[in-house]
């Protein structure tokens, strides 16, 4: 399980930065008037260059691949019900996730602010699940009518 947990993580870590440079290209055609912005105004400030705050990002989009990665091997735990597995993934990735979030400067650095994008985390969670489980169900539903038929 281990090695399972360092390869995923491996494999993560660019899996991480290719999503976050997607999501600046995707920021950058809705919000920057024809220019790239490749991270906030604020991390800039705070890093002192553009390249700084650029390869911190980058540096921090690929832990958050890598602790999303790692962490989804907790869907492969067995004797773990659906609901303790759930409980300990969203636990992780949020821990994952809201620091690399405030460091990045994604949510603006107060309570509201805070408070606001975990709760567009959890709504975030909550659709890819229900989908997730909508697609998982159907598999075993086809699963168990294969099997059916074979008997």
């Amino acid at each position: 399980m281990k090695k399972k947990i360092i390869l995923r993580s491996v494999l993560g870590f660019p899996l991480g930065i290719t999503i976050g440079y997607l999501i600046t290209i995707m920021i950058s055609l809705i919000y920057a008037n024809g220019y790239y912005s490749p991270c906030m105004p604020e991390l800039i400030v705070v890093m002192k260059s553009e390249i700084n705050a650029v390869l911190f990002q980058t540096f921090l989009c690929g832990m958050l691949g890598m602790g999303f990665a790692a962490s989804s091997m907790i869907w492969e735990i067995e004797d773990w019900g659906l609901v303790k597995q759930t409980g300990v993934y969203f636990l992780i990735i949020s821990f994952v996730m809201m620091p690399i979030a405030y460091l990045t400067y994604w949510m603006e650095h107060s309570l509201k602010g805070v408070l606001g994008y975990f709760m567009i985390f959890v709504l975030i969670f909550i659709v890819i699940w229900i989908i997730q489980y909508i697609f998982m169900r159907r598999n075993v539903k086809k699963l168990n009518e294969s099997l059916h038929k074979k008997i």
